[in-house]
């Protein structure tokens, strides 16, 4: 139950062995870095699961969603300007909960960032496939382009996109934060174009009955959609490398939210009024078929396939960076071996973390199929949402005169809020997810009591 000093993990900052991580990102990068992990494939596939249980009101649902990751962001929020490190949730455990929680919130971390970058990355290769098809007419074979039990051998798109990402990576955190800025540029246009082009279909009959299904399915669609939002927390991972990171983190935790919240609700009530919502049923793809009925052309719908391809892309960068910079911060309390918190003396990244991290995140999604194992990213993300939710509170007890460059309003009442929201989400998860999700936690305690507990520097500096 031993808790790091805050004085001590602002302190330590940036240092890694060998070298520092670089401050090199203002509050454009660090939104970009939010908006590259959230704005993927949650409004490119998830929207075709979430009309057909809300009908043309998943705009509302939407705002709902929303307003749930809402609570959680404005705990994020406070704790970055006032814990500004790269461990993320995981920090700011260690600073209010003790080590033993700290270093499960981490382990949940893991199975956040980890798994969801094999998940997105298989992801990545269906819509490259997509696109392949459109513009060269042909199509990599399943053999290469699925793992074994999905009717394929081994996924090369998806090795691919992680080691490309990788690539990036190992360049520095600067000109990954370019690169990302880049590709949520062109997926920000892509969600644009298609708002413009779908525009012209909207027929005023596809928005009645507005509610068909009722406020239990505006609900039911909530829940689901939430998992769009997921990946906010991204520019809390760069706490170490932001230029200004008390002043711009929570500046761009909140901004990110606010934009792809706005984007989400206008791609949500373009699409649903030039498609009858009854016609969303089974389609992993609504958007292009959208483009393709409005214009009787296979281009425009080609055309998303190529935004679609960079925004998930995108989402692997961004999520992969978060991974690397958590497993950084772990590595440095001495949870896990040393050789994650190593920082190249030129480059300023932590090289082999990167390395290590994407292989292993790249055989995962090409020689495994994740299946419910992909599920498990959302419990474990509620859980560490809601552990901030709760230092939030701590920290307000234990150190109400720190100085805090954003405050969450109505303190303690909204973080409740938003720890209620996280468990109300997290009960209506599969029984096989809550399995899974046990299993993970019982490796990672074995873990800790085997490595950590003993190797962990507090422990260590306490003898």
């Amino acid at each position: 139950m031993r808790r790091k000093p805050v004085e001590r993990l602002v302190a330590e900052g940036g240092q890694g062995e060998g070298g520092s991580l670089r401050r090199s990102m203002g509050v454009w990068q660090l939104t970009m870095i939010s908006i590259g992990a959230t704005l993927g494939t949650g409004i490119f596939v998830v929207l075709g699961e979430a009309v057909p249980d809300a009908g043309p009101a998943v705009v509302v649902s939407f705002v709902i969603a929303g307003l749930t990751a809402l609570f959680s962001a404005l705990s994020y929020a406070e704790l970055a300007g006032t814990i500004p490190v790269s461990g993320s949730s995981y920090s700011y455990a260690y600073a209010t909960l003790g080590e033993l929680i700290a270093w499960v919130c981490g382990w949940c971390l893991i199975l956040e960032y980890g798994v969801s970058v094999a998940a997105v990355a298989v992801g990545w290769g269906e819509y490259l496939n997509e696109l392949l098809d459109g513009t060269l007419g042909f199509t990599i074979p399943d053999v290469l382009a699925a793992p074994p039990g999905d009717g394929g051998v081994f996924n090369l798109p998806a090795l691919l996109v992680v080691l490309l990402a990788m690539a990036f990576l190992l360049g520095g955190a600067k000109e990954s934060a370019r690169a990302n800025t880049v590709m949520v540029g062109v997926k920000i246009a892509a969600l644009i174009l298609f708002c413009g082009v779908a525009f012209t279909g909207i027929r005023a009959g596809n928005y009645t009955p507005f509610m068909p299904l009722g406020m239990a399915g505006v609900s039911a669609a909530g829940a689901t959609l939430f998992f769009s939002y997921i990946g906010f927390d991204a520019a809390s991972t760069a706490g170490e490398e932001a230029k200004n990171p008390q002043r711009d983190l929570p500046r761009a935790i909140m901004l990110s939210l606010i934009i792809v919240t706005a984007l989400y609700c206008l791609v949500a009530a373009v699409a649903v009024g030039a498609l009858p919502w009854k016609k969303f049923s089974g389609s992993e793809a609504a958007l292009a078929s959208i483009m393709k009925d409005v214009t009787g052309q296979s281009f425009w719908a080609v055309l998303l396939a190529a935004g679609a391809v960079v925004a998930i892309a995108s989402v692997v960068l961004t999520v992969l960076y978060g991974q690397t910079r958590i497993l950084f911060a772990m590595s440095r309390d001495g949870l896990v071996p040393k050789v994650f918190s190593t920082v190249h003396a030129r480059t300023g990244a932590p090289r082999a973390n990167t390395v290590i991290v994407s292989l292993f995140c790249g055989v995962l999604a090409a020689a495994i199929p994740l299946g419910q194992l992909a599920d498990a990213t959302s419990i474990g993300t509620l859980f560490a949402f809601a552990l901030v939710n709760i230092a939030v509170i701590v920290l307000r007890r234990t150190r109400p005169t720190m100085p805090r460059t954003f405050r969450v309003p109505l303190s303690p009442l909204f973080p409740l809020i938003g720890f209620a929201l996280c468990l109300w989400m997290m009960g209506s998860l599969q029984l096989v997810t809550w399995v899974v999700f046990g299993a993970w936690m019982a490796l990672g305690l074995v873990l800790y009591f085997a490595y950590g507990l003993r190797r962990s520097r507090l422990a260590t500096a306490e003898k």
